[in-house]
This record gives structure tokens, C-alpha cells and sequence, in this order.
């Protein structure tokens, strides 16, 4: 059973084709999802120390940032 992915496949491709790439391989998609989702899920995490440093429950774009830069 294949597992549920948190992005659509399509937009992935797609975006992958607007930079250049002509043909693109469906294992290469879905390598490229896992990549997005686990740098996604660490940024998260990341953006959540912050969140919680400020003793806040709602993440913020501002704590999204700073995971980015640190």
C-alpha cells in the first residue's frame, strides 16, 4: 500500500518542468516530496522552540523565519 503523502504529486512535477526540467522521472517526484516534507517537518520543529521560548500555541510566520536563519 503506497503511503499518503502530505503534497500533491502534479504541483511537484510541475514545478519541477517550470525550471527546466523537460521529462521528469516519477521516482525523482517522489524523491523530491520526501526531501519537501522532511525539510518541512524540521523547520516545524525548529519554529516550534521559538513558539514555545515565547510562551505562545500559535506558530507564526516570525518563528518560521527564524528557524530558517538559525
Amino acid at each position: 500500500m503506497a503511503r499518503k503523502r502530505a503534497l500533491a504529486w502534479a504541483p511537484i512535477r510541475g514545478l519541477m518542468k517550470s525550471v527546466g526540467a523537460q521529462i521528469v522521472a516519477r521516482d525523482a517526484v517522489d524523491m523530491m516530496i520526501k526531501h519537501l516534507e522532511e525539510t518541512a517537518k524540521e523547520l516545524t520543529t525548529k519554529a516550534l522552540k521559538f513558539t514555545r521560548h515565547a510562551k505562545r500555541i500559535k506558530l507564526t510566520k516570525d518563528d518560521l523565519e527564524l528557524a530558517i536563519k538559525f
